[in-house]
């Protein structure tokens, strides 16, 4: 069982581990940069020589405490944006890689459906968003503390475990785009790109006051600055985004039973 998942995870063992460490590189920097930065920028100031919309569209006048700080340096834009688009980018990869590379025929040799092909070559991709987690999660949690300033271990810990739904419906949406796209490279442009247009969408779209305009963007369901700075865990969104995931799945793994590979 799961013999296509573990060799998948496998090949992505050495580039999860390698994205753990330069995330927890680049946690621990922020991490350290932090008390610095607040004692010496007025971010009040700072704010009130920015446009309100930019300001309210970042969240700007959070950044005066080491959560808001980290919440937007870190986990609002290198987290979100970055890590989602990279998930969705290695998913987008996957599948359309080996039909693109003529190894899909080797592969659908052996006694396995499309529909699980499909399934755990997304399952495999739990490893780099497992170890980005952990060492991002540890990095901060360690470092926090060494420089006076601890964050609230729930909320970390909560910021942690509510992006794992966030990150796999990123997979979910990559591995639709591996299924469907004409080429690996239209691919893994069509999903990373998605992720970045769905972020600029939720930007917009509240900033004109037209949230619902941003429903489809999965980082409506996922906020980090929320969870930091106020504990707020929307566990509702959560489900909303492991229901997309399963529906993304269940689409790509229909649409790769009917595509012709010759």
């Amino acid at each position: 069982m799961l013999e296509t998942a573990r060799y998948e995870a496998e090949k992505r063992l050495l580039g999860s581990l390698a994205l753990a460490g330069g995330l927890a590189a680049f946690a621990a920097m922020m991490t350290l940069l932090a008390p610095g930065v607040l004692g010496e920028v007025d971010v009040a100031a700072l704010a009130e020589q920015l446009p309100p919309a930019f300001v309210e569209a970042f969240d700007l006048e959070l950044m005066g405490s080491i959560e808001g700080f980290l919440a937007i340096e870190l986990y609002e834009f290198l987290w979100l944006v970055g890590l989602g688009a990279y998930v969705a980018y290695s998913a987008g990869g996957a599948v359309a890689g080996d039909v693109e590379s003529g190894r899909i025929d080797t592969v659908l040799a052996a006694p396995i459906s499309r529909e699980r092909l499909v399934t755990e070559t997304s399952l495999a991709l739990l490893l780099p968003i497992l170890a980005a987690n952990v060492a991002v999660f540890a990095t901060v949690f360690a470092t926090t503390r060494f420089v006076g300033d601890p964050i609230a271990a729930v909320d970390l810990l909560a910021v942690h475990a509510l992006s794992i739904p966030y990150f796999c419906c990123c997979a979910a949406f990559g591995t639709l785009a591996s299924v469907s796209a004409p080429g690996r490279v239209v691919a893994e442009g069509v999903a990373a790109g998605g992720v970045v247009g769905a972020f600029l969408l939720k930007t917009v779209s509240a900033a004109a006051d037209l949230p619902w305009l941003g429903a489809v963007a999965p980082m409506r369901y996922y906020d980090p600055t929320a969870i930091l700075t106020a504990s707020e865990y929307d566990l509702a969104g959560a489900g909303i985004l492991l229901g997309a995931t399963l529906v993304l799945l269940i689409a790509s793994a229909a649409w790769f039973r009917e595509v012709d590979l010759s």
